[in-house]
């Protein structure tokens, strides 16, 4: 077994350059939520497979807590509050807020976060291309009438902005 270490590593996340002094063997679902604050990623499983943790890297969604930290050095890594905050929020948080999407808010931040990458690559996706892309995401509440409605919402308000 490899002893863990400190490393220094240089991440960009939402658009600012941090400078960590890190254990070699951290996550970055560790990293993004100890070292650096930011909660919109939530620790589900552990193993990958619920979405609670989802983030961007590179524009792709990937699962924090088993993405080693040591990894993302060069990476631009998005996560919810890197989108949008309460007085501008992007508009698929904003559509998820208006069609009351959200009950425990368990997967809220994976299904936010698949949106945001499923309207870049489908701007106006069909139901079954979003359930596709969100089936993946566990919804401990059975709200996916009102995410599926949330989406299409966000896909028309995004091709209304489009230039």
């Amino acid at each position: 077994m490899t002893p863990m270490r400190s490393v220094d590593l240089s991440l960009k996340v939402n658009q600012q350059s941090v400078d960590l002094t890190l254990s070699s063997a951290a996550t970055l679902l560790h990293v993004l939520r100890n070292d650096l604050g930011l909660n919109g990623a939530k620790y589900g499983c552990g193993l990958g497979e619920c979405g609670a943790c989802t983030v961007l890297i590179d524009g792709i969604p990937a699962r924090a807590c088993v993405v080693p930290a040591l990894e993302m050095q060069g990476r631009e890594i998005t996560t919810l509050e890197g989108l949008g905050d309460a007085n501008h929020p992007h508009p698929v948080q904003q559509a998820f807020i208006d069609t009351q999407a959200a009950q425990c808010g368990y997967c809220l931040n994976g299904m936010l976060m698949m949106t945001v990458a499923l309207l870049r690559q489908h701007p106006q996706p069909t139901d079954e291309q979003v359930r596709q892309a969100l089936s993946a995401n566990l919804c401990r509440c059975g709200t996916h009438i009102e995410i599926i409605a949330a989406v299409h919402l966000a896909a028309e308000r995004m091709k209304a902005h489009a230039p």
